[in-house]
């Protein structure tokens, strides 16, 4: 068992970045705020089990995305329930697409952008390339994914499908489910209203232009093995979590910064030795102000920060375990978020 401590298990505060963290257990009714002693400083109890991300945002509110009742069965990262709940724990908002999964962002004009699931036409489903063969839902149903922008009053205003794309030029990874084209694992806006999305099932990351609908950036590396949590640094560059499933070695993760340009890794932290840190599932990473990074490794409950030469600085895992809905106690943790405390997101409400 790798796991053997829980909680804080480091804390360099001369290196560290000051600030509260944000986490909750994936499938748990709590969201966590911690202090840099690793101690619970404020919570939100959640109407409904977390099925993705969780974050704050920046009047302060905490986002969710929360398991409902509906929607395609058997899939894994389910949500429905986006709701929003103030610092007290009030519900401000809410709204339901039973087929919503993985990820959302609220927009500053109000609007949430967010990912969901839908059959393919049989005649598009017959087009996916790759996959392990036999391994569709029943009825040969492959469920693909939309990026949908609604309004707080829940008008749809902006649609991406993609099975509406030549299907035929993203191909599954050949060792997975044919299940769902292509198991959309995060959406990150962009100023100019295009989205950034990550692809586990292709292994590659997109940038959909919000007028064409086509891809004006995508790279695909199976190398990355399956990655999580795309986004777009203050820098230009790319980050993301390489979850490793697919190597040419051996299983391993890493955290990659890519220049968007040149397509090159122009920073990337792994384990020491690599197997030392690996989770092949959910996952992500947040650069911070001071140029660390803290890195959320999921299938582990790990939390921790490392400095731009890849020192670790301040770790923490999750003492929560939950039952998960296949029978298993787990600690599994999908991202985590640092805020500073006198930031618009904390409003000194909670000292780090």
């Amino acid at each position: 068992m790798r796991i053997s401590q829980t909680g804080l298990l480091a804390n360099d505060s001369s290196q560290s970045t000051p600030g509260l963290t944000l986490f909750s257990p994936l499938e748990a009714k709590t969201a966590y705020l911690l202090n840099m002693a690793g101690e619970t400083v404020h919570e939100w109890q959640l109407g409904e089990p977390v099925g993705g991300v969780v974050y704050l945002l920046e009047n302060g509110n905490l986002l969710t995305a929360e398991v409902s009742p509906g929607g395609p069965e058997g899939m894994n990262g389910k949500g429905g329930y986006l709701r929003e709940y103030d610092w007290d724990g009030n519900l401000v908002s809410e709204y339901l697409d039973p087929a919503q999964h993985h990820d959302v962002r609220k927009l500053d004009n109000g609007n949430l952008v967010y990912v969901g699931w839908e059959a393919m036409e049989p005649d598009k489903a017959d087009r996916v390339q790759g996959g392990i063969s036999g391994t569709e839902h029943a009825g040969g149903i492959i469920y693909s994914d939309y990026v949908k922008e609604v309004t707080p009053a829940g008008e749809s205003v902006w649609e991406w499908h993609f099975q509406d794309m030549d299907i035929e030029n993203y191909p599954l990874l050949r060792d997975v489910p044919r299940a769902e084209f292509a198991h959309v694992n995060s959406c990150f806006p962009l100023p100019n209203g295009d989205v950034m999305i990550s692809m586990r099932r292709n292994s590659m990351i997109a940038i959909i232009d919000r007028k064409t609908k086509e891809f004006s950036w995508e790279m695909s590396d199976q190398s990355w093995g399956m990655q999580h949590d795309a986004q777009i640094l203050e820098n230009g560059n790319l980050l993301f979590f390489a979850n490793g499933m697919v190597t040419a070695s051996f299983p391993h993760s890493r955290v990659i910064e890519l220049d968007m340009k040149s397509k090159e890794s122009v920073w990337h932290y792994a384990g020491s030795p690599p197997l030392s840190f690996f989770s092949p599932h959910i996952s992500g990473a947040q650069r911070l102000s001071s140029g660390n990074t803290l890195i959320c490794e999921g299938g582990w409950g790990r939390i921790f920060e490392v400095t731009p030469t890849g020192e670790v600085v301040w770790e923490y895992i999750s003492p929560h375990e939950i039952e998960h809905r296949h029978g298993s106690i787990l600690n599994w943790v999908f991202r985590a978020y640092r805020y500073a405390a006198d930031g618009p997101h904390i409003q000194n409400r909670a000292a780090a």
